[in-house]
């Protein structure tokens, strides 16, 4: 069985969302503001240094040069950093931002949902933007318009996802309480595109947190490592597209890393060449960000993290951690993971982030329970 969103049962399914959020709002307002570190924290963490930071035993691979202007290697298992260059530095993410987004939708919409695009959903798209090619007036599946994300960083199709999700703002703020929830404290979201907008940045440790979140989430993983799928055409056919991620597919004269699994790379203007990637080799998998290398022309981000995660495979078992990707984060890990890194990383006191993560739950148990007694059973890919 397929669904047919007419456009009263999309507004019903947002507004289901918008619904579902707003009944916890105070709770949610409250574990979604952000304190700010705790100062004796910052104080003693090298992550919050400037500079390369890493602490090599006798007889550790020297840290290799790179010209991005802030980086970071860390073990996506424990969340402990392996080093980093400027890790807190405050910078515009550009597309990696996207990996925030689909944290915080990914579990509010079902895959096999199908909705017909109209004219309004594609306005007010920034120019300059990657499109993957939603057309108005054509029906897509959320599956299809994920594909278009993580592939073709396609600012259309978060346009119509963010509309599905309650809109705009409302995605931008969920977004937003979703980094604190993650112990992201440098992170703004001002576009849930990533595209150049005043005042939205995030930062090495932000994007690396998000990128090892994602890893734990099924959906977001299977999406972040596809190399090609297909998308619907306007005309009613459909037509390839290939993830521009160089680093996964090996294209443009940039070789593949092997065992990468993917995740996300952006660019803009303001921004310059950033990059989330992680890879898994021996049983050890590493999470690197990557942003804004000032040499090496467009393909140096790609480089750059190459050389990263190479040292970081080597360098496993043979440095001490600089720090933690959960030492900011007010609440327990989440996922397969989160017994064996909670028990070595207890986190600051902060309020609970149960809140937020009940929002969205409740919000994502809303729409399938609204879409199930409305429809029946939804498919999936």
């Amino acid at each position: 069985m397929t669904i047919g969103f007419a456009s009263r049962a999309a507004v019903s399914t947002c507004v289901l969302c918008t619904a579902g959020l707003l009944v916890l709002a105070p709770a949610a307002a409250t574990a979604g503001a952000d304190p700010g570190p705790d100062a004796a924290a910052t104080a003693s963490s090298p992550l919050h240094r400037p500079g390369t930071q890493v602490r090599p035993r006798p007889g550790a691979p020297e840290v290799p040069e790179v010209s991005a202007l802030s980086w970071l290697v860390a073990d996506a298992r424990t969340g402990d950093v392996l080093a980093a260059h400027d890790a807190h530095r405050r910078l515009p993410p550009a597309s990696t931002l996207k990996t925030l987004f689909a944290l915080t939708v990914l579990p509010a919409l079902p895959a096999g949902i199908r909705h017909r695009v109209s004219e309004r959903e594609l306005a007010d798209i920034g120019p300059g933007s990657s499109l993957v090619g939603v057309a108005e007036d054509r029906a897509y599946r959320v599956s299809d318009l994920w594909n278009g994300v993580f592939l073709s960083s396609g600012n259309d199709a978060v346009r119509v996802l963010a509309t599905l999700s309650g809109g705009w703002r409302a995605t931008a703020e969920r977004m937003q309480a979703e980094a604190r929830a993650l112990g992201a404290r440098d992170t703004r979201v001002k576009s849930p595109d990533g595209y150049d907008t005043p005042g939205q940045v995030s930062s090495a440790f932000d994007l690396a947190v998000f990128g090892r979140a994602g890893l734990r989430n099924a959906e977001f993983a299977r999406y972040c490592a596809r190399h090609e799928a297909r998308f619907p055409a306007r005309d009613g056919g459909s037509f390839g597209i290939v993830n521009t991620n160089r680093l996964l597919t090996g294209a443009d004269g940039v070789e593949a890393y092997d065992g990468l699994v993917g995740i996300k790379n952006g660019y803009t203007s303001n921004a310059g060449n950033t990059l989330v990637a992680a890879a898994r080799r021996d049983g050890h998998t590493l999470v690197v960000t990557v942003m804004n290398p000032q040499s090496g022309g467009g393909h140096a981000v790609y480089e750059e993290a190459r050389s990263l995660l190479d040292w970081g495979f080597e360098a496993t078992g043979r440095v001490d951690p600089v720090g933690s990707l959960d030492a900011l984060r007010p609440g327990p890990l989440r996922g397969p993971e989160a017994e064996p890194a909670a028990r070595r990383h207890r986190a600051p006191a902060h309020p609970p982030a149960w809140p937020v993560a009940a929002a969205a739950l409740l919000g994502a148990a809303g729409v399938s329970l609204y879409l199930r007694l409305r429809w029946g059973p939804v498919p999936t890919d």
